[in-house]
């Protein structure tokens, strides 16, 4: 009789994923040294055992949506009209549902608040506090949007606005090849050493967008001090380019952890752990573009105040598209300046609040208020959208508009033409936003810088290469 002997059926990928390995990068091999060691003579509970130390680990348990209400919400608002209660009622529903994501702890809204997308959508004047999640999305793709004052002493406003309308640029993209200002070298290289920003376009955008403003309601604002009667230029401007890809890249990264650990989580909404390789380098690289933005607005304010040969008194800024990190939570500001002393290495305590182009900036004392997270208002919003507004109009021209509204500034158009949406009837009542500023505790002002005139991006469709200017 011919004895046989039985050989043991070949591992398979099934058995392995029936011992809890997942296909993926790496699988192939795994299965080759499995059949590796079947040949040298190893069971299937031996090689189970050999490869248990490669076993990828177990999928995270997906976080559900918070219930509506868990999450407190502080609301420094208050309605006067109808126009305001709609507003106001739209900025809460959208509050709600962003306070549904599962990282949240906290929640304000400031008294210029008004929606900015899709219902969960953060609304201009938010404030989302959350536990080790940095979101993308709710710092918006302004990233560090922001506003700059400097104290010119004795020059002549007409003359700081000329120079300013000579040496500043809105609109798309960037300033030319002999017209640029110089980017720090040793920050390009930090760029380039930061996953998120070493891309060529981003390195490229940072270089070209130095010295520029961007379009919308970005603006260079020249003014007077009441206390001290000195002109005072304010500059509002966000990262340009550098922080329209670095949240473009957030965005994709964000949505991986999105589908990975809470699908269920609005995609407007989705988040980098910030305890991860991931969230350290998207970090940096929001520290990288802060540092990108305040040079930008310092390159416009050195080039224009040594063009008047202004001898400069002060200068400071803050940001209100932000995230800030304060006693182990993350501080996504849209919208929303941060009134503590400390929020930056470069913070003095003191708050910038422009209002509108007929109106003085506001120069305050951050509160730090617990009911507001430790926040105040950025501006004035809307309570109505730039549409409705055009609609409400009617059939009168812009150009008497802007008459109407602004008598006696000097007001132009870097695009050459009047956008009706950046009018001051566009935005809600500069009073009353000063008068929640004082009734939420949310800062004291101390100084108002009357307006004088200013530089706005205009309608850009058709672009001269000097502004429209109306003068008194």
């Amino acid at each position: 009789m011919t004895m046989t002997h039985e050989h043991p059926a070949p591992i398979t990928g099934n058995d392995l994923i029936a011992w809890g390995h997942r296909p993926g990068a790496g699988f192939a091999a795994l299965l080759a040294r499995a059949s590796t060691a079947q040949k040298d003579g190893m069971d299937s509970a031996q090689i189970r055992s050999l490869l248990a130390a490669d076993l990828s680990p177990p999928p995270p348990s997906l976080l559900p949506l918070r219930a509506e209400g868990e999450v407190p919400l502080h609301i420094s608002l208050r309605a006067e009209n109808e126009d305001e209660t709609t507003n106001m009622n739209k900025v809460l529903a959208t509050m709600r549902e962003v306070l549904r994501t599962p990282t949240v702890e906290a929640g304000a809204v400031m008294p210029d608040a008004c929606p900015a997308g899709p219902l969960g959508t953060i609304p201009v004047g938010g404030i989302v506090a959350t536990r080790n999640a940095i979101h993308p999305g709710m710092h918006s793709a302004d990233i560090c949007c922001s506003v700059m004052m400097t104290d010119l002493g004795n020059a002549e406003p007409r003359m700081v606005l000329d120079a300013a309308s000579a040496i500043t640029h809105f609109g798309p993209g960037g300033r030319k090849d002999g017209n640029r200002f110089a980017v720090d070298p040793d920050l390009l290289d930090a760029f380039r050493a930061n996953p998120f920003l070493k891309r060529e376009k981003t390195l490229d955008a940072a270089r070209t967008h130095m010295g520029t403003q961007g379009d919308g309601n970005h603006f260079l604002f020249v003014g007077r001090s009441r206390s001290t009667g000195h002109t005072v230029m304010v500059t509002h401007h966000g990262s340009r380019g550098p922080g329209a890809r670095l949240y473009t890249s957030g965005m994709e990264v964000a949505e991986r952890y999105r589908q990975q650990l809470s699908p269920d989580t609005l995609p407007q909404n989705a988040w980098i752990p910030a305890d991860s390789e991931d969230g350290r380098a998207y970090w940096q690289a929001l520290q990288l573009t802060h540092r990108w933005t305040k040079d930008n607005h310092a390159t416009l304010h050195h080039a224009i105040s040594t063009a008047v040969r202004a001898n400069v008194v002060e200068r400071f800024w803050n940001e209100h598209n932000f995230v800030f990190e304060r006693d182990g939570l993350f501080y996504h500001g849209k919208g929303a300046t941060p009134a503590w002393g400390k929020h930056a290495d470069d913070a003095c305590g003191k708050v910038i609040i422009p209002l509108n182009m007929a109106e003085p900036v506001l120069i305050a004392r951050g509160n730090d208020a617990p009911h507001a997270l430790g926040f105040a208002p950025h501006g004035a919003g809307r309570n109505f959208t730039r549409t409705e507004h055009r609609r409400r109009m009617g059939a009168i021209t812009a150009e008497a508009l802007l008459t109407a509204e602004t008598q006696g500034l000097d007001i132009r158009f870097y695009g050459g033409k009047v956008d009706i949406s950046e009018l001051p009837s566009s935005y809600k009542r500069a009073d009353t936003v000063v008068q929640q500023i004082g009734e939420y505790g949310l800062a004291e002002i101390e100084d108002y810088i009357d307006p004088f005139g200013c530089i706005m991006a205009g309608n850009m469709g058709y672009r001269g290469r000097r502004s429209a200017r109306r003068s008194p």
